[in-house]
Parts: C-alpha cells; sequence; structure tokens
C-alpha cells in the first residue's frame, strides 16, 4: 500500500530511542546470524526453532528434538524476531523506525519494551488461537510492529507524515488517514484473505493489544489524540 518514509514528530521526552533502535538491531542481528542473512535452509529450521506453531504451543503436538531449541511458551515472544527473507525485515523494520521512536517516547524505555513484548504475544496469540491445529510457522514482527502503529495512531493522529504511495509516489498525509485506512486495511484482510501466506490475524491481535496498551502505559500527562495541537 505505502511505505513510510519520515514524519514530522519531534521526540519531547526520550534524546535517543535506544529501546527502539535495539529491536531494530535485535532483528537484524538474528536475520543475519541465525538465518544466515535468508538461507533457505536456515530460514526454515529457524522457522521451526524460534517460530510460533499453534499445534505445538497448545501442546498438541512435539518437535522433532533437533528443533527442540527453547520451551514453547516462549515461541510467543521468539518468533516477532525471526523474518523469513529481507524483504519482510525491511518492511517491518522501517514501520518501527518511523513509528516507533514516538511510542517509546510517549511511553519511556522500560515500558515501551514491555508494550513491544506484549504486542507481539497478543499477536502470537491471536494467530494461535484461530487455529490451534495449525503446524504452519508463524514468523516476523508484524504483530508487535501493528502495535507499535495503533499506539501511534491513537497518539498523533493529525501528525504529517511522508510516504511513497505504489512504491513510487510521494505523498504527505495525516496519520489519522494513512495509518488509519491501513488498520481498516488489515483488519478486512483479517476477515477475507484468512488463507492468504500474510498472518493478518496477527497484526489484529496486535493493533488491538497496542490501542489498549497505549491508553495505561504512556506517561502521565502525556495526551492521546493530540488533544495538544487542538
Amino acid at each position: 500500500m505505502f511505505i513510510p518514509l519520515y514524519d514530522h514528530n519531534r521526540r519531547l521526552h526520550v534524546p535517543r530511542p535506544y529501546v527502539n533502535l535495539t529491536i531494530i538491531a535485535a532483528n537484524i542481528l538474528v536475520y543475519l546470524l541465525l538465518q544466515g542473512a535468508g538461507d533457505e535452509r536456515a530460514v526454515g529450521a529457524s522457522s521451526y526453532s524460534y517460530g510460533l506453531i499453534p499445534v505445538v504451543f497448545f501442546d498438541i503436538r512435539d518437535l522433532a528434538p533437533q528443533l527442540q531449541v527453547l520451551p514453547e511458551w516462549m515461541s510467543l515472544i521468539t518468533y516477532a524476531f525471526f523474518h523469513g527473507n529481507f524483504m519482510h525485515l525491511l518492511g517491518n523494520m522501517l514501520f518501527l523506525w518511523v513509528f516507533g521512536d514516538n511510542v517509546e517516547d510517549a511511553m519511556g524505555h522500560v515500558r515501551y519494551l514491555v508494550f513491544y513484548l506484549l504486542c507481539a504475544a497478543a499477536g502470537g496469540y491471536a494467530y494461535a488461537f484461530l487455529d490451534v491445529n495449525s503446524e504452519v510457522p508463524l514468523i516476523g514482527a508484524s504483530g508487535a510492529v501493528s502495535g507499535v502503529v495503533a499506539a501511534y495512531l491513537m497518539l498523533h493522529p493529525r501528525v504529517k507524515i511522508w510516504v511513497l504511495a505504489l512504491g513510487r509516489l510521494p505523498l504527505r498525509l495525516s496519520a489519522f488517514w494513512l495509518l488509519g485506512t491501513w488498520v481498516v486495511y488489515q483488519f478486512v484482510s483479517a476477515v477475507v484473505s484468512a488463507d492468504s501466506q500474510v498472518a493478518f490475524i496477527a497484526h489484529v491481535g496486535g493493533l488491538v493489544a497496542g490501542a489498549v496498551l497505549v491508553v495505561f502505559l504512556r506517561r502521565r500527562g502525556v495526551p492521546l489524540f493530540d488533544r495538544k495541537l487542538a
């Protein structure tokens, strides 16, 4: 739909969003070191060892012994640091780069980290709960990133964002219209594209978690919906 490039939204509380930067760095390092920078065999093995597999998460089946690296419950978090290919990684990290710093600014470092991990877990659980017998592993930061997008939209709907529409047309649009359209697209796709390779239901889980959590985890005095701009 669009590629976010830059937002005109300065931080007020956090000089450097080092938690957001650390999360981005962790995703990149995992891709390079544990997934062989996209090596097909490494990506496949890591998807089963660290990805969220509903039938394994709910103890219906066990992984092969050679793939058992961590307790099953940890896959609710670890899946969010692995990606299927470079474009999958790049898309998620670009969204996190543009929107994550302002959400961290609104929450503070520790609360932002908790927020991010809870959104990842919510997205993963939504995916697993929808089809407990699925043997398809879920990987990718999309659920957590969706939570960040929801929080940003609730905090800063009036902020202008530069994007590339259709991958080539530069536009400057308000977050309300841009991200609001993206959110609606995720919900609609979760209903009409149930068989898609994209786990839209994980996006929805992250979005719902992000919208709820930002209300409670933002700093005291940080308004919702850009009320200070009114």
